[in-house]
This record gives structure tokens, sequence and C-alpha cells, in this order.
């Protein structure tokens, strides 16, 4: 079962998302009684489809564990300079918690901003950084 909606996104491309269980499970429906405002778009779902294909080969986790290890690294490097308090997170994913005295999390987010940096305040004082996969070191 593949639909699409705004919460995944399919190779950055397309909103998509996927339910996945056993037969026992899934078997409780039946065509026509699940439905979704999304559901069904046909481009999202091959497009999911490819993105899966893509990842069985693994070369894309490798990138991004090696990335993340760079990226976790230098980040690390800041906690202690009394701007970053903790750094934490997994692969191109890391949360970051500013100190409150620089700021909140949403003021660093829009600083970053203006620098051309695009990251996510979350949680006060948290600044989700997620970079692409295509990002150079």
């Amino acid at each position: 079962m593949c639909t699409s909606s705004g919460r995944r996104w399919g190779g950055g491309v397309l909103p998509v998302s996927a339910v996945v269980a056993n037969a026992e499970v899934l078997g409780v429906f039946r065509p026509g009684e699940h439905g979704s405002t999304f559901g069904g778009n046909p481009l999202a779902c091959a497009v999911a489809l490819e993105v899966i294909a893509m990842l069985r080969t693994g070369e894309f986790q490798e990138r991004a564990a090696e990335l993340g290890e760079l990226l976790h690294r230098r980040l690390a490097e800041m906690t202690g300079s009394g701007r970053v308090t903790a750094v934490r997170g997994r692969g191109l994913w890391a949360g970051v918690d500013v100190h409150p005295a620089v700021g909140s999390g949403r003021a660093v987010a829009e600083r970053l901003m203006e620098r051309g940096v695009l990251v996510k305040e979350t949680h006060g004082v948290t600044v989700r950084v997620a970079p692409p996969l295509v990002v150079a070191e």
C-alpha cells in the first residue's frame, strides 16, 4: 500500500508514506475500504518505489554514515564554546542545543538562514540540522 501525504518525502521529491505490515494485519482491508485524502497518487508511488530500489544497494546509507561522522565531529567541537551545550543525532541528522544566552532555536535558525544555512528550530533551544545527502564535505 503506497499513499502520499505531507509527512514523508520520497527522495526529497514528492510527499509519500507507506504502510508495512504482515498479511494478517493488512488483510483486514478490502479494496475500497481504506481511504485517504492523499491516497493512491501514482506519481508519488512510482517515486517511492524508485527510492526503495536505490536504498537496496546500501550506497546512500554508507554515505550518510560517513558524512554524519564528520558532521557530528565538527558540531561536537562547538560544545564548551558557551554557544552550544549539546549535540546528538545519527547520520546526517543532528540536534544542536544552543545556550539560551545565544538566543532561542528560532533566533539561531533565522541568523543561520541569513548566512545561507537552513536548519529547523525545535523544542525551544534545539536546532535540527539535516543536510541533504548530496552535501559536500
